[in-house]
């Protein structure tokens, strides 16, 4: 799995011209899920998101997790986080799973997110043509992907 964490004032999804989701103080994480991608890529990944120490202290230093600030995440499938761009200039997605392994492990992602939070986390469609938009706090954008835990 590979995720884009954005920390963030406020973010939302918006799908046909209407909000599905939104967050203010918070992360807005972008998912991308491959085939090689298991319940441990899950359960470490939403470890390291619910615990990154990336929001400030009382002296502005980022000590504090979104679990310590009682913060939002709102969680958004990608599958061009896989896009391959060696060869020419089309990016191939090969890569990326197909709908039928990448939605069950999309839902698994969120529940284990839920449940490392301790509450609800907002949410896109998996597939959907979704508008998202965000205010990039600080701006702190990190990527990390499971396969290499860096």
């Amino acid at each position: 799995m590979k995720v884009v964490i954005q920390r963030v004032s406020q973010a939302g999804v918006t799908i046909n011209q209407q909000l599905k989701a939104s967050i203010n103080k918070g992360l807005l994480v972008l998912v991308g899920i491959e085939d090689a991608d298991t319940q441990e890529d899950i359960n470490w990944l939403s470890s390291k998101i619910t615990n990154l120490r990336i929001f400030d202290d009382e002296n502005s230093i980022p000590n504090l997790s979104v679990k310590d600030i009682d913060g939002e995440i709102l969680i958004i499938s990608q599958f061009t986080l896989h896009a391959a761009t060696k060869k020419g200039n089309r990016p191939s997605y090969i890569k990326a799973s197909k709908p039928a392994v990448a939605i069950p492990l999309y839902e698994s992602f969120i529940a284990q997110v839920e449940k490392d939070l301790g509450k609800p986390v907002g949410t896109g469609v998996f597939g959907a043509d979704m508008k998202v938009n965000l205010v990039n706090d600080g701006p702190i954008t990190i990527v990390i992907d499971s396969k290499i835990k860096e």
